[in-house]
């Protein structure tokens, strides 16, 4: 459909310029591609190379207000320098020192925490101290003041995984400042959430109104572990409990819908057996994993990247992915499911499936 070049056609063109407009036939391949093309790339973060750079960031950059969080965002390559994992999502690994204090905020975006090791930082959320420990996933679902503190002589650092570029590309990002400290400074084993809202299949009736965002403050990893465990013992036996042999997972749950756990972002923990392998799949949307336990591989796009504990990659839209499995093999996902789902983009294919 690509007209001659030609004296007139070159002066509508400059016409188009001084109005700008742009026409439709000079860009469909990168407005409507047959299939997604996205400018995200693969890529992954090695564990044992960004931690000793929030350890240095600890030494040199205080936590106050002004940055707010001494907090390292993991930028794909692809995305022009943007402090973005995805187009969607993004992840950080957040750093706070022996007995530091982070200071109370609130924003629009959704956000959760998790802890591949360390403990001895409570956040506070809405007034409610929650205890932060390994294999723990700590949700602020957006609106909702929090900050950290540091109970210990100990340094500790976990990912953050927010919908910040979701946000700030459609322009609903709000931001308020709180407390200069935290509203809280108790240390208790289980926060008000947890002790509401943790008792399995039982929900309280003072709170029977559904709420947006779970209304659990922490997803506690003996019970995602037991949950693992039991899907594995279950298979064994003869029963329908993975969702492939030798793949147990989960996802966590907002108990007041049964639906995820915050309206932009979904969740899961995943554990392969040894020797386990995926099958090759392409999902329309973003997706983070970080290894929680073991080793094992991501081929991506055909490339295969081995991976250790704590290693982070992700996975962009329709971009091919399988896991491999050398040891028993623990992986925290996160995506933007729940948006592409609710919009009606969500597509998948799995190799070998009709």
């Amino acid at each position: 459909m690509q007209p001659d070049d030609s004296p007139e056609l070159r002066s509508l063109y400059k016409s188009f310029e001084d109005e700008h407009i742009i026409p439709l036939w000079t860009q469909l391949g990168d407005l409507m591609p047959m299939h997604p093309k996205p400018k995200a790339v693969p890529h992954v973060w090695k564990w044992k190379s960004i931690l000793p750079l929030a350890e240095a960031s600890g030494d040199l950059v205080p936590v106050g207000r002004g940055g707010e969080r001494r907090a390292l965002g993991l930028a794909n390559p692809g995305l022009g320098g943007n402090a973005y994992i995805s187009p969607t999502l993004w992840a950080a690994i957040q750093y706070l020192g022996p007995r530091e204090t982070a200071p109370e905020h609130r924003h629009s975006q959704n956000a959760f925490r998790f802890v591949v090791e360390g403990e001895g930082v409570w956040t506070v959320v809405n007034g409610d101290p929650v205890r932060m420990s390994r294999g723990d996933l700590l949700l602020t679902p957006g609106w909702n003041f929090h900050g950290h503190h540091n109970d210990t002589d100990n340094p500790m650092a976990w990912i953050d995984g927010l919908d910040i570029p979701f946000s700030q590309h459609n322009d609903v990002g709000f931001f308020e400042f709180g407390s200069d400290r935290v509203t809280d400074y108790a240390t208790p084993q289980y926060s008000q959430g947890e002790r509401l809202w943790c008792h399995p299949g039982l929900r309280p009736l003072s709170q029977l109104q559904n709420t947006v965002s779970s209304p659990i403050g922490a997803y506690r990893w003996e019970y995602t572990n037991q949950a693992l465990t039991q899907q594995l013992l279950l298979e064994d036996e003869g029963h329908p409990a993975t969702i492939a042999p030798g793949h147990a997972a989960v996802r966590y749950v907002n108990p007041t819908t049964g639906g995820d756990v915050m309206s932009t972002i979904r969740c899961e923990f995943h554990r392969l057996r040894e020797g386990a392998r995926t099958q090759t799949r392409r999902d329309v949307g973003s997706t983070v994993f970080q290894v929680f336990e073991g080793s094992g591989a991501v081929v991506i796009d055909g490339k295969r990247q081995s991976l250790d504990i704590g290693d982070l990659f992700v996975i962009p839209s329709w971009v091919s992915w399988s896991l491999e499995a050398e040891t028993q093999f623990d992986l925290f996902r996160f995506s933007d499911a729940p948006i592409m789902e609710r919009l009606n983009f969500a597509r998948s294919y799995v190799e070998g499936k009709e």
